[in-house]
C-alpha cells in the first residue's frame, strides 16, 4: 500500500466545521471528554491559540481533507520544574486512515518545535479508554507518568462537601426557613394588635 503525503499546517479559525467534524468522527464522547462546542465559540479557541505563542493545533491534510489533528502546548514539566516540556493532546485521526503514519507525522511536527524552542521533553495526554493510542505512545517510548481526570465543577463542589455537613445544611435550612416563618407570623399578630 502506497503512502500518500500528509500536508501539515497550523490550524486557523476557518478549519472549526472540519475539526469539530473529525472530533465527531472520532467518537471523542463522554464524561472524561470535553463536549465539542458550537462552531463560533470553536472559531474562537482556534484563533484565541493562533494568536498565543505558547500553543499550536496543528492538522494534517489529505487531499485538502483534516483527516488528523493535535493539540501542542509549551509550558513546565510541571508546577515544581523549571524543565519546559512540550505537552500534545487531542491527538485525533479519522479512523479510515489510521495505521498510515499521520499520529507518527504530527507527532514529528511536535518533536521539531521541541527541538526547534531547546525544550527537553515532550509529553502525551491521551484518553483513558484509548488502548491503541497509548500502546502506540509506548512503543514510541512514553512512558506513562500521570493520570489525568476531569469533573464538573459543581459535581465536584457536592462531592468535596462531607456528608454529614451537606445534612446539617439542609437541616439548617429548615431551621432558617421556620424563624423566618415564626417571625412574620408575630409580625402578623403584632400588626394585628395595633390595629
Amino acid at each position: 500500500m502506497s503512502r500518500r503525503p500528509l500536508e501539515i499546517r497550523d490550524a486557523v479559525p476557518e478549519d472549526a466545521e472540519a475539526l469539530l467534524r473529525l472530533w465527531d468522527e472520532v467518537g471523542h464522547r463522554g464524561s472524561e471528554q470535553p463536549t465539542p462546542r458550537p462552531l463560533d465559540e470553536a472559531a474562537s479557541a482556534l484563533a484565541q491559540v493562533a494568536a498565543d505563542p505558547d500553543e499550536r493545533v496543528v492538522v494534517g491534510l489529505l487531499d485538502g481533507e483534516i483527516v488528523a489533528a493535535l493539540n501542542l502546548r509549551r509550558a513546565a514539566m510541571s508546577p515544581l520544574h523549571t524543565d519546559m516540556a512540550i505537552h500534545t493532546s487531542y491527538l485525533q485521526v479519522l479512523p479510515t486512515h489510521r495505521k498510515h503514519g499521520f499520529a507518527r507525522a504530527l507527532l514529528d511536527v511536535a518533536v521539531t518545535w521541541a527541538e526547534d524552542k531547546d525544550i527537553p521533553h515532550v509529553t502525551a495526554i491521551t484518553s483513558s479508554g484509548s488502548r491503541d493510542t497509548n500502546r502506540f505512545l509506548a512503543r514510541l517510548g512514553l512512558a506513562t507518568v500521570a493520570s489525568i481526570r476531569v469533573a464538573n465543577t459543581s459535581l465536584l463542589r457536592h462531592k468535596l462537601t462531607p456528608e454529614p455537613l451537606r445534612y446539617d445544611a439542609r437541616r439548617n435550612l429548615g431551621r432558617v426557613l421556620a424563624q423566618r416563618r415564626s417571625q412574620r407570623r408575630a409580625q402578623v399578630r403584632e400588626d394585628a394588635a395595633d390595629d
